[in-house]
């Protein structure tokens, strides 16, 4: 029985292929993401096959809910957008390395001191400009290290808007930094 439902199971690749991507596509970021998920979940559901002692009446759907709960992890592994993830549009591409390495970066040279001098007092002038909870949760969150969930614990704050005063503030910190570096290479 599990050889004839990994079969029907491969079957099912072959043929519902497409719409089952479009299906995890409408829900994720990427199609590589949408790829990666559809091979996890076939992958997981043949291995499954081999343990199932009962008929499946509708492989489809059974398929379609490990699917959807994989589509469910994968939101809940998603970490929150950090302010070290940060790059410019076009800097991958330039080669550039991000704000941090620049704010990280131990060498002495007197232009990285004063890009880091520079970069550290930008960033502190962006977070003024916040509102109080908005940097309150980047600060605790990026500089202290502090969860979401323990930050929504201490707080009695949801932890979705936690989420949203971050994402606000990265923003705002984007901005301003992006202002930085326009004048930078504008000097150049």
């Amino acid at each position: 029985m599990a050889m004839d439902l990994a079969l029907q199971i491969e079957n099912l690749f072959r043929t519902d292929r497409k719409k089952f991507l479009g299906f995890i596509r409408q829900r994720v970021r990427t199609a590589e993401e949408a790829e990666d998920i559809l091979q996890d979940v076939f992958t997981n559901v043949l291995a499954a096959s081999a343990n199932v002692s009962k008929p499946i009446e509708n492989i489809a759907s059974w398929v379609f809910t490990a699917v959807r709960n994989r589509i469910i992890d994968s939101y809940r592994k998603k970490r929150a957008e950090t302010f070290s993830d940060m790059q410019l549009p076009g800097q991958a591409e330039d080669g550039m390395d991000s704000f941090e390495n620049f704010i990280t970066d131990l060498s002495t040279s007197p232009e990285n001191s004063l890009m880091r001098k520079t970069i550290w007092e930008a960033v502190q002038d962006g977070l003024k400009e916040l509102p109080k909870e908005q940097r309150e949760v980047f600060e605790k969150n990026e500089f202290e290290g502090i969860p979401f969930r323990q930050i929504a614990e201490e707080t009695g704050v949801n932890i979705n808007t936690l989420l949203a005063r971050k994402r606000y503030a990265v923003l705002h910190l984007r901005k301003k930094l992006s202002e930085l570096y326009d004048s930078v290479n504008a000097n150049l």
